[in-house]
């Protein structure tokens, strides 16, 4: 088998897997997630110099509980499992697990006994996040004890001639202090990976691939003034220049001055042929007595895809519809999976396309995550007003729309949400807020009428709650904690300015447990 300088991560389930992946690139090294089931051929087709098994929310004791192809272990390349990925080493290889007297969920310390391997440089004791009812009860032949807790004995294990580790924590949330520690001394040290995963690399790559895919044909790219097609739409027109048309569907779910932003970004700024098809009244019509978020989802994206039939009908020699779907919309959507991850949410730009479109899908950023992106663009050169602009879902307002979606109702929250961003747009200008990891900050309309009074009359209206949050990349977000004053100037604006709301609320959920999005 020849191995390469990448890890491939085998997905049991955790909703934190994308972490890992994410701690491992930004060691500078490439990795993938796969399914758990994936099988050892192609295992041994992708290469991987070292394999992570994740953790996941099944006990080992259960009937179907997941299990990987036993070759993973035969590999001869290291393997490290991570809480379940440990447990269902230690049952694979012939130690058993059973129920923990003491489960344990949060914080825990662990006394490490061997400071070689994963623990070098690290002190005698360090704080990790420990969640699982499960534990070890017998180690298989051959491995020892490299680390322990008061009520886990078996807290890091490893087998050295068989090459593999195994962790009951998770290494790679924030709250295991050396998490990150931990997981580079077992991808750069145990396993020896060089750091090669570059943008400036990537680029080259991608340009390349893209040429040879696209040949002499034509690309349709779908954009929407966001990061992902903006920086998408850039590194195709670089590969393939005249050949590239790009497409803004105005569906009537965008936020205010969309249009004339994507109009300057594109075609005044980046020079491209640029087409605004109008299909307001399709997307409204096809949302119609609409309330569930994934229906939702799924109806913009069967409109979306007929557009751009049409779209490609009038259009010389088209052969390709070009998205910015992102490594995370592929993970979410779990389209490529069969694993056992619980699918958070569809996304319309993930799934293929349908048989009867002569179009073929090229996604050049599907194997980055958002904070890659933003390098990716800085690196092809795109000003800070693109690269840094806040992420805005492809299905628009109509996700933060609760209830059905109607004109008014989109209008109404356009303008609420064009307080926000003034606002704090200017409170960013100004300094007067913390602006580290600033991610997002809009306004959600709420399916909620309340009785208030304006002008001495009793009023019964809309409420549009603030959103604002922190995050690194997207996966995890802690909401801000503005300034009252901040937060009294939105309120009173959206209130005394966008006719028909009348209470404003602040959201104080983090992710997770909630999303960043509401729908």
């Amino acid at each position: 088998m020849h191995v390469s300088d990448k890890v491939l991560i085998l997905d049991f389930g955790s909703q934190t897997t994308q972490l890992i992946a994410r701690r491992v690139r930004e060691f500078g090294v490439y990795c993938e997630i796969w399914p758990c089931t994936s099988t050892a051929e192609a295992l041994r087709g992708f290469g991987a110099g070292a394999v992570i098994l994740s953790g996941g929310p099944a006990s080992v004791h259960e009937g179907g509980s997941p299990r990987p192809d036993h070759e993973v272990f035969r590999l001869g390349v290291p393997v490290l499992g991570i809480c379940y990925g440990m447990q269902v080493m230690v049952e694979e290889l012939g130690g058993s697990v059973r129920p923990a007297a003491h489960r344990e969920f949060g914080r825990a310390r662990i006394d490490v006994a061997d400071d070689t391997d994963l623990f070098v440089g690290i002190a005698t004791e360090t704080d990790v996040w420990m969640s699982h009812g499960d534990q070890v009860e017998r180690l298989p032949d051959g491995f020892v004890v490299l680390a322990s807790s008061t009520t886990c004995p078996w807290a890091a294990v490893a087998d050295r001639q068989r090459r593999l580790w195994g962790v009951q924590f998770h290494p790679e949330v924030i709250h295991t202090k050396d998490g990150a520690t931990i997981l580079e001394s077992f991808v750069c040290g145990v396993a020896g990976l060089k750091k090669t995963w570059q943008m400036s690399s990537f680029i080259d790559d991608k340009i390349a691939e893209i040429k040879a895919l696209v040949g002499d044909a034509r690309v349709i790219m779908a954009i929407s003034g966001g990061v992902d097609s903006s920086v998408a739409a850039t590194l195709i027109h670089k590969a393939i220049g005249d050949q590239l048309t790009a497409v803004y569907v105005d569906h009537g779910l965008h936020r205010q001055g969309e249009i004339e932003q994507v109009q300057a970004i594109f075609a005044d700024g980046l020079r491209m042929d640029v087409r605004i098809v109008d299909a307001r009244e399709r997307f409204f019509a096809a949302l119609k007595d609409v309330i569930d978020p994934e229906t939702k989802r799924k109806r913009i994206g069967h409109v979306f895809i007929d557009v751009f039939d049409e779209v490609s009908h009038d259009i010389d020699g088209a052969g390709f519809l070009g998205q910015g779907t992102l490594y995370p919309d592929v993970i979410e959507s779990q389209t490529f999976h069969g694993g056992p991850s619980a699918v958070i949410k569809s996304h319309h730009n993930v799934g293929g396309l349908p048989d009867r479109m002569k179009l073929k899908l090229i996604e050049p950023l599907r194997e980055l995550f958002k904070d890659e992106v933003r390098a990716l663009g800085r690196e092809l050169g795109l000003s800070s007003a693109v690269v840094d602009r806040q992420p805005f879902p492809g299905p628009g307002l109509a996700i933060r729309v609760l209830g059905e979606v109607t004109r008014p109702r989109c209008d109404l929250l356009r303008a609420a949400d064009a307080v926000v961003r003034m606002e704090i747009d200017a409170a960013i200008k100004d300094t007067t807020i913390d602006t580290t990891g600033l991610w997002q900050w809009f306004a959600v309309l709420l399916p909620v009428k309340s009785v208030g009074v304006m002008g001495d009359a009793r009023t019964y209206d809309e409420t549009v709650c603030v959103r604002v949050v922190r995050s690194l990349d997207g996966m995890t977000a802690d909401w801000a904690d503005l300034p009252h004053a901040l937060l009294s100037r939105i309120s009173n604006r959206i209130i005394n300015e966008v006719r028909g709301v009348n209470r404003v609320v602040y959201d104080i959920s983090s992710k997770p447990p909630a999303t960043i999005e509401w729908e």
